[in-house]
């Protein structure tokens, strides 16, 4: 950029005098403006030559070359200079726009830890993240970015999470939490065992994912790619033809007038404007998205979400938080409290999820010396001596399987029931909870057009219709297991238009074949399993479902700021190029027509950047 300043400095200073002044040699003016030229546009020359040598001949070096080196061939030296000036001046507010929108998206993702403090006995040794181990004991101080995915072992803090969420309130932590590298700790000093390679860690992965997301072109960036292929030749033997033919068949018809208008049309004719600021909108919409929270993986992506008519949810952990907690305790002969003691005691062995919201729900600690006699039955539940009594606690196909007669009421959720010395005593219902924005995501999408809001679920019927009809959800589809998630996935693609697209959304091991058979994969990422994050097109890394209409919305804006690009681009170009081959636009003309529309589409552009008001 400093380098094009400067030639823009120098050659306008050469080129003011030398339109100015009237020396009494003739050869002097034509020198200055030679000079000038040099000085201005000698870059733009050199680049056609060395790209004509290697079989690039048509761009926009090429046209620009031509063009002003004609000129000066007629004796339109001042235009010759002025088109190569205020081209230069063009590209300098582009590299400008580039460069701004690569800053901002380096900005936002600025979350690459420079050290990590490797517990080595009791010294504290600064390491490069890439050369610490799994296993490895590293301490985070105040103020210092979490170099390593990891897990705490000792201390409290408050997480600043907004560079991998977005979201401004921070995040408390403890012993035995998750801690993601990227984030910052606030206030106090934490000592993590290192779960993750460098590579493999959330910093990594996501400077990973915006870094190439420029790989996967959108359709719109590879028609532009077309276009240019097949329309800048196309331009050249239509200016060649211009300047020659009228002459050669019209009587008195200028040679020099009709070249001259030749060169206006290959002025005009490039495509800059396009070339830039399409892929910029894209880049634009990527690194807004990554603000929010939103990591797209390819500008294909997000074009594809403005097009989604069908959203496919998955339940657990996708929009219900995946934590079990105790909803209703009801007791026979016994206290609420008693049957909730020896279910906790029973299950105190137990890591399953629902064996922990018992424990959790219980909230005391369990004296080993009062469970003995443990038995697990797979797939029904917990046999165990509880105080010197025997204590049955499981499903259904437990109690049957024990002669027990138990509560057979619909009821929806996890039923735990629970029986002692032979005698049912009552149950205890689980649930999951709904995350807090899973209503309003569901709002968001049936606002946005979305045409089917689905769900597909392992867990049994009652509960699947029960948060469908809560969240207001067209269609469910219970009961089911990976596979035959897969299967409804493909009788649901079935169903949408030829150009619409299905989104399924999950978060599980489980649900990576479906994210991967969808038009577009959205996996929770916060929480999420690596495979399901691997498997998406699209990673929330805020956990909230609400986010998806956001990302439509975001997809929507630079898919619209994309085409208005093309549509003015285009447009402008055409008029300019009609009036120029009837000798009705002057070089000024040519000139806004491709410098001033570039920086128009660029600064236009730039709007894909700010996401504020996405929602």
């Amino acid at each position: 950029m400093k380098k094009r300043l400067w030639r823009i400095i120098i050659g306008a200073l050469i080129f003011i005098p030398a339109v100015i002044i009237k020396p009494s040699d003739e050869w002097i003016k034509p020198a200055l403006f030679a000079v000038a030229y040099l000085a201005v546009g000698g870059d733009v020359a050199l680049r056609a030559v060395k790209n004509i040598v290697h079989g690039r001949v048509f761009d926009e070096n090429f046209l620009m070359g031509l063009a002003t080196i004609g000129a000066f061939c007629i004796g339109k030296y001042a235009e010759g200079v002025e088109v190569m000036l205020f081209y230069q001046i063009g590209e300098l507010f582009q590299s400008f726009a580039v460069e701004k929108s690569r800053k901002s998206i380096a900005a936002l993702m600025d979350i690459r830890p420079d050290y990590a403090n490797v517990k080595c006995g009791e010294e504290l040794i600064k390491t490069d993240p890439y050369d610490v181990k799994i296993g490895d004991i590293i301490v985070i101080k105040a103020g210092e970015r979490i170099p390593l995915d990891s897990k705490v072992l000792v201390g409290s803090s408050m997480i600043d999470t907004s560079a991998l969420t977005g979201e401004s309130l921070p995040r408390e932590v403890s012993s035995g939490c998750e801690l993601l590298s990227g984030c910052i700790n606030i206030n106090g000093v934490l000592t993590a065992e290192v779960e993750k390679k460098f590579g493999e860690s959330t910093v990594s992965q996501i400077l990973d994912l915006v870094e190439n997301a420029s790989n996967k072109k959108s359709v719109s960036e590879k028609f532009i790619t077309k276009f240019a292929k097949y329309y800048t030749p196309t331009v050249v033997g239509v200016a060649a033809l211009l300047a020659v033919m009228p002459p050669l068949l019209f009587q008195g018809a200028s040679f020099d007038d009709w070249v001259f208008r030749a060169l206006t049309f290959l002025v005009v004719s490039c495509p800059c404007a396009l070339v830039i600021s399409i892929p910029l909108s894209f880049f634009g919409g990527i690194g807004g998205a990554s603000r929010s929270g939103i990591l797209v993986k390819g500008s294909n992506y997000l074009e594809a979400l403005a097009q989604t008519e069908i959203v496919v949810f998955d339940k657990t952990g996708t929009l219900t938080k995946g934590v079990f907690k105790v909803q209703e305790i009801h007791a026979q002969s016994i206290s609420d409290s008693e049957l909730l003691e020896i279910t906790a005691c029973a299950e105190s062995y137990s890591n399953h999820p629902i064996s922990l919201s018992l424990k959790s729900a219980y909230g005391r600690e369990i004296a080993g010396e009062r469970v003995t006699q443990v038995e697990e039955i797979s797939g029904q539940g917990v046999k165990a001596t509880v105080d010197g009594k025997k204590a049955a606690v499981g499903n259904t196909r437990l109690m049957e399987s024990l002669g027990i007669d138990y509560f057979k009421g619909e009821l929806v959720g996890t039923v735990v029931h629970a029986a002692l010395e032979g005698e049912y005593v009552g149950y205890i219902v689980i649930a999951d909870e709904l995350k807090s924005d899973a209503k309003k995501s569901i709002k968001l999408l049936k606002a946005a057009g979305i045409k089917q809001i689905v769900m597909l679920t392992g867990d049994s019927k009652n509960v699947g219709e029960q948060v469908a009809k809560e969240l207001g959800l067209d269609k469910v589809y219970s009961e089911l297991l990976p596979a035959d998630k897969v299967i409804k996935l493909e009788e649901l693609l079935s169903e949408k238009s030829a150009k619409g697209k299905l989104v399924f959304v999950g978060d599980g091991i489980n649900d990576a074949p479906v994210l991967a058979r969808a038009d577009i994969g959205i996996a929770m990422g916060g929480l999420g399993s690596d495979a399901a994050i691997e498997a998406a097109d699209v990673v929330i890394m805020t956990d909230e479902p609400s986010k998806i209409a956001e990302a439509m919305k975001i997809s929507k804006k630079t898919l619209g700021i994309a085409r208005q690009n093309i549509v003015f681009a285009i447009g402008i170009k055409v008029g300019v190029l009609i009036f120029s081959a009837f000798g009705l636009a002057s070089m000024q003309a040519a000139i806004f027509a491709d410098v001033g529309v570039t920086i128009l589409a660029v600064l236009n552009a730039f709007r894909a950047l700010n996401t504020k008001k996405a929602l």
